[in-house]
């Protein structure tokens, strides 16, 4: 499947064969962003409405929760039998708890669709990834990773400000009932596809423990995530119990060698966590840091956010045009860009900082995110067979979610510990560089991706 022809790039993902699969897989991509950006804008008149504010958090961490969970699972059963089965039931469930949550009439309801989203959500992803190691050859899986990329750039662009419309005209539960039609479209895109993948060569090993360590996964990271909404006293403390409960979940759901940067893969499962963690961290703090330092609206916090999305999906979109650059080497740009916007920002932190500077210096760090994440990405399904790809798509959607989790949460403690919310700067300070602290290592840690493809 592999070419090695020094030819200009031609992208083979429009040709008929395979113009189903793309459409569909972008779409389900761009709905799964839409969500993410639109319940969050809708979330306060959800909760208001449903009479839930002291459980405002937990439509949040209940999608989450079940997503880590889902993610684990579809892996497995992407291994055993392909990815049909998980790309027809994750847009399915996706689907049914949009309109559960869209007809809730109490909270318990809306937990309920959220769950459902979870596991729809969580499912396909991973399944998603095991279709584009099936259905397009290593040299067209840049182009496929950059339309990823791509696909969450309108819903970051014009998403929160539809939610807030659909919110204030229509009432919220359109936020959810509208996407609805959508996801059934992507299903039947890719219907046709699925009926004619080849027959699945299922994986013998049986990873035994998975089920429970998915569970102990979605545990941790929940709880990790809400201790870094409630940094301070018995929240804390649940936080250090999904650190607990993560540490033997790990050891099943991540390749071995993976906390220990192992060569090949573990170290391209690592990598994830290290760019994941530090860029989403460091962003979690830059509208704080512009509205209460400088004084900044929430509508012009939001900027720099806006133009990371577009350095983003920009660096993407070029790394899938030269696809003879070792991706080893694009990881490793994309974290330096990435060192360099975390360390231009933390300049901002003082009230004498160049805030008008944000914008440009994050969208620097989003283009480092556009070169590295999609080259993770095409490295970890290089390094993956048949019968394993599930398994290794599963090990990096964690691994994401662990590193922005733990991160996010850090930064929360030494805001609450040696700051406050009104007046952050002691503590996004060294918090920004630590984070460019571990954006540096990665693009040390970058020189022993070189033979990911290699090691299986």
């Amino acid at each position: 499947m592999t070419t090695t022809s020094e030819t200009p790039a031609k992208s083979n993902l429009w040709t008929p064969e395979r113009r189903g699969p793309t459409v569909g897989i972008i779409l389900l991509v761009t709905l799964l962003a839409f969500e993410n950006m639109g319940v969050s804008t809708a979330m306060p008149r959800m909760v208001a409405d449903l009479g839930g504010n002291d459980l405002y958090a937990w439509p949040f961490l209940a999608f989450l929760a079940a997503s880590v969970v889902a993610t684990v699972l579809s892996g497995r059963l992407s291994d055993l039998r392909g990815p049909r089965p998980s790309l027809l039931a994750g847009p399915a469930l996706f689907l049914v708890g949009l309109i559960v949550a869209g007809l809730a009439h109490d909270m318990p309801q809306l937990l309920l669709g959220r769950v459902l989203q979870g596991i729809g959500g969580g499912a396909q992803v991973v399944a998603v990834y095991v279709l584009i190691g099936l259905v397009y050859p290593e040299r067209d899986r840049p182009a496929v990773f950059g339309l990823l990329a791509s696909a969450w750039v309108v819903p970051s662009l014009v998403g929160p400000a539809l939610a807030g419309w659909l919110t204030e005209t229509v009432g919220w539960r359109w936020v959810f009932l509208g996407l609805a039609p959508f996801v059934l479209v992507g299903v039947l895109l890719l219907v046709p596809v699925l009926r004619n993948l080849p027959p699945h060569t299922p994986d013998r090993n049986t990873r035994r423990g998975l089920p429970l360590a998915a569970l102990g996964a979605g545990f941790g990271v929940a709880a990790l995530s809400w201790a870094a909404q409630h940094p301070s006293g018995v929240d804390l403390l649940i936080g250090l119990a999904g650190l607990v409960v993560l540490a033997p979940a790990l050891r099943v759901l991540l390749p071995k060698g993976t906390l220990t940067a192992r060569r090949g893969l573990p170290v391209t499962i690592l990598a994830r966590a290290l760019l994941a963690g530090s860029f989403f961290a460091a962003e979690a703090f830059i509208p704080l840091t512009l509205t209460a330092v400088h004084g900044y609206s929430a509508i012009a916090a939001g900027i720099p956010l806006t133009l990371s999305a577009l350095g983003w999906s920009s660096a993407a979109w070029w790394q899938s045009r030269k696809p003879d650059i070792p991706r080893e080497k694009l990881v490793r740009l994309g974290f330096v860009l990435n060192a360099v916007g975390i360390s231009g920002v933390t300049l901002i932190a003082p009230s004498w900082g160049p805030a008008w500077a944000t914008p440009v210096l994050w969208a620097v760090a989003g283009a480092g995110m556009g070169l590295a994440m999609s080259s993770l990405s095409v490295l970890t399904l290089g390094a993956s067979s048949e019968v394993d790809r599930g398994f290794n798509s599963s090990a990096l959607q964690i691994s994401d979610m662990l590193g922005s989790a733990l991160l996010v949460g850090l930064g929360g403690v030494l805001v609450t510990t040696f700051a406050s919310a009104a007046a952050p700067t002691a503590a996004v300070v060294p918090f920004d560089l630590l984070m460019a602290g571990v954006s540096v290592l990665g693009a040390v840690l970058a020189g022993r991706l070189g033979r990911a493809t290699l090691e299986r």
